[in-house]
């Protein structure tokens, strides 16, 4: 039995919100990659230090999610909603306030610390509030945020940086992020705290850890962001430097690929409740092959291919870890759900994290500024593709 019963009008409201919050979080997850020709120009950093500030985002939510495993379930959903997203507000307002590397640095790890517990946070109260029935198709709706943050979020900010200063995506997702923050306290319903005893770390690290499914789970993630923020990171320097677009062009990427993914992904949700999510994320998986090979082996090539290799790169992506998000809210047991879902998020920063930083040790820069073996990065991600599958095969529903 659910904890929470809605009725359809706050239902609505709900997805609504929730969506509302992923779009901001993934806007300002997101646009740092664009931006990165612009940072590494206007402060003098290197690819090195440009991969740390992608990576520390994701590092330090795989550390606080990692610690929010013993105490999520320990607070309402609504109050912990609430103050994370409200410590991700003023997380991104210093991102937009940062004056060089380390302060913007210090800002990145203190976003990843609010912003990368969000998602697990809102993936539980999908469970908690959905039937098994309906997950499918209200996670597609809560992850078009995803795909409209690249429809006009990315874009707008990347706008507004090219045109003003690269501190004003940021300022325009602590804007938007403001009265969601107001929202929130009305339209979220309260689901009390399941875990009212003390804090039992060894405990609780066995509970999660010693399921089989879980530990399916958290290897198929890992290779899941393995499989695609490796190439996903560095699309913006790689167009620019070896593929020949222009900073001015690159929004259209992102305008293109998040518009396929803003039609897919409901869609997406809906077959994975028609077909099953095991089967709907392994074909997935398989389709998103090709585009990916074809994206890290480009050369100066029309526009218009480009727009259509990347569209298909994105929303295939896009599609897989929606499916993967969908199978995650179904596999644990319901008393362990926002403890295992909060280590599964924490896993999964920590391999996004791992995955930007990667191909910075086989990246390089050739003497007319090309990036070096980007190909090979893409055949790395076929290979973990091809590991997501044969794992996706493994895990058990359990509703």
């Amino acid at each position: 039995m659910l904890p929470v019963t809605l009725s359809p009008g706050a239902e609505r409201k709900l997805v609504l919100l929730l969506a509302a919050m992923q779009f901001a979080h993934i806007m300002d997850f997101m646009v740092m990659m664009p931006l990165g020709p612009q940072l590494m120009r206007v402060l003098n950093i290197s690819t090195d230090q440009f991969g740390w500030l992608v990576s520390a985002y994701t590092l330090t939510a795989g550390v606080a999610g990692f610690i929010s495993v013993f105490l999520v379930d320990r607070f309402d959903r609504r109050h912990a909603l609430t103050t994370l997203f409200a410590g991700f507000l003023l997380a991104t307002l210093a991102c937009g306030l940062a004056t060089d590397f380390h302060l913007l640095l210090a800002a990145r790890c203190m976003a990843g610390m609010f912003g990368g517990v969000l998602t697990a946070i809102i993936m539980a109260l999908i469970a908690d509030c959905f039937p098994e029935s309906k997950r499918g198709a209200v996670t597609g709706k809560v992850m078009s945020g995803f795909a409209l943050a690249a429809v006009a979020g990315v874009p707008m900010g990347i706008y507004l940086a090219n045109h003003f200063d690269w501190r004003m995506p940021f300022f325009l997702i602590a804007a938007l992020s403001l009265p969601l923050l107001l929202l929130l306290p009305r339209w979220l319903p309260s689901v009390p705290a399941r875990d009212e005893g003390p804090v039992r770390i060894i405990g609780t690290l066995r509970e999660v850890m010693g399921d089989r499914n879980h530990v399916y789970a958290f290897v198929l993630v890992s290779a899941l962001m393995l499989a695609g923020f490796s190439v996903i990171a560095y699309i913006s320097p790689y167009m620019v430097q070896n593929v020949g677009l222009t900073e001015a062009q690159l929004p259209l990427i992102y305008l293109w690929g998040g518009l396929g993914t803003l039609i897919t992904a409901p869609f997406i949700g809906k077959l994975s409740d028609h077909f099953g999510r095991v089967r709907t994320f392994q074909v997935a998986c398989m389709f998103s092959i090709i585009p990916l090979l074809v994206l890290t082996q480009l050369t100066v090539v029309p526009l218009l291919f480009v727009l259509i290799v990347t569209s298909a790169f994105m929303m295939l992506i896009g599609g897989r870890v929606i499916a993967a998000i969908a199978l995650f809210g179904s596999i644990s047991h319901p008393h362990l759900r926002g403890r295992f879902l909060s280590f599964n998020s924490a896993v999964q920063q920590v391999a996004s994290g791992v995955a930007a930083f990667l191909p910075t040790l086989i990246l390089s820069q050739s003497a007319d500024g090309k990036m070096l073996h980007y190909d090979l990065v893409g055949y790395g991600a076929v290979i973990m593709t091809l590991l997501c599958i044969w794992l996706a095969g493994r895990l058990e529903i359990r509703g």
